[in-house]
């Protein structure tokens, strides 16, 4: 079995320490194989604010971790850097891969940088990471659960968050459903959520979900959705299929409780 934490939207610099110690300690008796972080790491793409997460990464001990760029890990205010080198304080502390990948014997966890330098806040998929993802789903082994992540989502499920989907996600959606995607994950807009895209994008080839993560800690909560993060298991008893659980901050236990959980597959 591999056990994943999606940890989405921590928005470093508007961390709230007790959601943080609290989300330490889940993570700790899950002991998952694979954290990943969803995108908005920072909340102003600050040395201090990536050197924050850093240590929090550092503070999981999870054997791997997935980190891939938020529309607030390219400086806003900082013109120069966001032409010439946008991700330069992300790649000091994540390295150059924009772009990272895990595999295991029963999963694989593909990463797509949605964010550009010349949009504010809106994500785009490309040709080319439409077809490189395509490519490299169709090279996993029939035992391997496949995962795509990016930040802004591919669907939402609200008309009025519809201008938060990622440019050219239709076209992915139905590529990587080809390939033989399984989940698409993604954060962006602080709302978790579980959406059948094989009955939003029609027709798809094969069953394919959006897993969305709201805020994990940060205090830039929304009124209808607090902090919270995913947890995706797998089995090798039952290949391709997957559960996925939220976990939410109980302010009142001072602790991250099991909210929801759904079967895919």
């Amino acid at each position: 079995m591999s056990v994943v934490v999606q940890i989405s939207d921590p928005h470093f610099g508007t961390e709230r320490p007790a959601v943080v110690a609290a989300l330490l300690r889940l993570v700790a008796e899950l002991s998952p194989d694979l954290a990943v972080l969803s995108g908005d790491v920072t909340q102003r793409a600050r040395s201090r604010q990536f050197a924050a997460a850093a240590a929090f990464v550092k503070r999981l001990a999870v054997p791997q971790v997935l980190v891939i760029p938020g529309n607030h890990d390219i400086p806003l205010f900082d013109l120069a850097t966001r032409l010439l080198d946008p991700y330069r304080g992300f790649r000091k502390v994540f390295g150059a891969n924009l772009e990272p990948r895990f595999a295991s014997d029963d999963c694989l966890v593909l990463g797509v940088n949605s964010t550009r330098r010349h949009r504010h806040t809106d994500g785009e998929i490309s040709a080319e990471q439409r077809n490189r993802v395509a490519r490299e789903l169709r090279h996993a082994s029939p035992q391997q659960l496949r995962v795509v992540v990016l930040h802004q989502p591919v669907a939402v499920p609200r008309a009025a968050e519809v201008h938060n989907v990622a440019h050219g996600s239709e076209e992915a959606v139905r590529a990587w459903a080809d390939a033989g995607a399984d989940v698409i994950l993604a954060g962006h807009i602080h709302l978790p959520f579980v959406l059948p895209l094989h009955e939003l994008v029609r027709p798809l080839a094969r069953p394919l979900w959006a897993v969305n993560a709201g805020t994990a800690v940060s205090s830039r909560t929304r009124r209808d959705a607090g902090n919270s993060v995913n947890v995706l298991r797998t089995s090798r008893a039952e290949p391709r299929i997957c559960v996925v659980e939220r976990w939410t901050f109980s302010l009142a236990k001072q602790a991250f409780e099991r909210a929801a959980e759904v079967r895919l597959g």
